[in-house]
């Protein structure tokens, strides 16, 4: 099989043609992201970077417009991941490297997974936490001097003393110093509020915070709670001023509760969630992000002897396999549901792996494909730019030679992906 990875050779290339031209796709198949009927024989038109029509059959172009085939392919928004690292991945040594890795080392390994990332069909993430360097990454994308996804990011995460998103757990104490509101870490009610500014100031495009411990953190704390509600009270009202929402990570039962009644927009992986709190997941109209990926492929690294630090290990072999249990009651209990990997915690360009897993605990492979497209754009509350095959947004699209609704796993081997008009991947037999 022959492959042409880049339509579009080079980001002069891109800057050079600019996003003016025509171009018609011809769809074999048809899934809008809204979860109604796919449609046969489709032709979508795009013109400076979005969508002015989709109409029923082969359209024939004007002269000199682009024309796209993929009649024999099964064609979709481009996926939406909200919950990435793209700072870092995966490794026996990343402990070390926090220590090894100048701020420059980082950044040049995040292009290589943002570039993955798309390459993957994933056309928009929101990175929820690292050490700003997600923020320069953004800015290069946007600007088109990288290749990446579309990103939203919270920048560096909030967490307590000691908490999982305290950047000095594991240090020796020479090297912890007094980390504050500037590093992330908030003690108080005042703190709270000057680390959401903090975070506006850097550049942010929303708050994430650790709403209990977690299990990659180098402590032995797993799911305790550990924000007060005055806290995330603080935290959600400080970011609401500046046109933020809230994520929070959450494994602890607690710990979501409150977050939940405090106003936070989505909690992340949920490992413990009770019916009580899926309840109040509806009650509240909060948003549940599983990541039932990275829980999976932490449990089988815990047994991996030494790829983790052993208070990591016990952490993962016990947390991870609950995820997708987890995922499965809150499902059938109508609970609202995102789509979010925590790709780095598993190799990047590995994400469309959740949509498997996601019909494996029990969701139909439309809600699956539906909850990465038009739910994770209306919890971004980008509704009106992306998330739909729909006239006014942008052209992102993806596609798959195969049936994604009999087969979830053809979604794991994307073969065309656009991102606002530009082909950045085309595979050809």
């Amino acid at each position: 099989m022959k492959k042409i990875l880049l339509t579009v050779v080079s980001l002069l290339m891109i800057q050079t043609i600019g996003w003016a031209q025509n171009q018609y796709i011809h769809c074999g198949t048809l899934i809008d992201g809204t979860g109604a009927t796919p449609q046969k024989e489709m032709t979508v038109v795009i013109s400076d970077k979005k969508i002015t029509e989709v109409k029923k059959g082969y359209l024939t172009p004007p002269n000199g417009t682009e024309l796209i085939d993929l009649k024999d392919q099964t064609v979709m928004p481009g996926f939406i991941d909200l919950h990435v690292h793209l700072e870092n991945e995966t490794s026996a040594d990343n402990y070390l490297k926090r220590f090894t890795l100048n701020e420059a080392d980082v950044a040049f390994d995040a292009v290589v997974y943002a570039k993955r990332t798309l390459m993957a069909g994933f056309t928009t993430v929101r990175d929820v936490g690292g050490s700003g360097v997600n923020i320069a990454l953004k800015k290069a994308i946007k600007a088109g001097k990288v290749i990446g996804p579309r990103i939203y990011t919270s920048g560096k995460s909030l967490a307590i003393t000691g908490g999982h998103a305290d950047p000095t757990n594991g240090y020796k104490r020479e090297l912890m110093g007094n980390p504050g509101p500037k590093e992330g870490v908030v003690n108080s009610v005042e703190d709270a509020k000057k680390a959401v500014r903090q975070r506006y100031k850097n550049g942010a495009d929303l708050i994430k915070i650790t709403a209990t411990g977690g299990v990659l953190s180098v402590a032995s704390d797993g799911d305790g709670a550990h924000f007060s509600e005055k806290e995330i009270a603080a935290i959600v009202e400080a970011a609401k001023d500046l046109g933020f929402h809230v994520a929070a990570h959450a494994h602890g039962d607690e710990g979501m509760q409150r977050a939940i009644k405090n106003g936070v927009k989505t909690i992340e992986h949920g490992t413990y969630m009770s019916e009580e709190t899926m309840k109040l997941m509806k009650q509240y109209n909060a948003y549940y992000i599983p990541t039932i990926t990275a829980g999976d492929f932490v449990a089988q690294k815990a047994a991996v002897k030494g790829y983790y630090p052993v208070v990591v290990a016990k952490k993962a072999a016990v947390i991870g396999p609950k995820i997708s249990d987890t995922f499965g009651k809150a499902y059938k209990m109508g609970v609202n549901i995102g789509f979010g990997t925590d790709a780095g915690v598993f190799p990047h360009g590995e994400n469309a792996r959740e949509f498997e897993l996601m019909v494996e605990a029990g969701m139909t492979p439309m809600d699956a494909i539906v909850s990465a497209t038009k739910t994770n754009a209306f919890i971004l509350e980008k509704s009106d730019q992306f998330g739909q095959l729909k006239a006014g947004l942008f052209a992102d699209i993806v596609a798959v030679k195969g049936d994604p609704l009999k087969d979830i796993s053809v979604l794991k081997k994307v073969s065309f992906v656009m991102k606002e008009g530009v082909v950045y991947k085309m595979e050809d037999e």
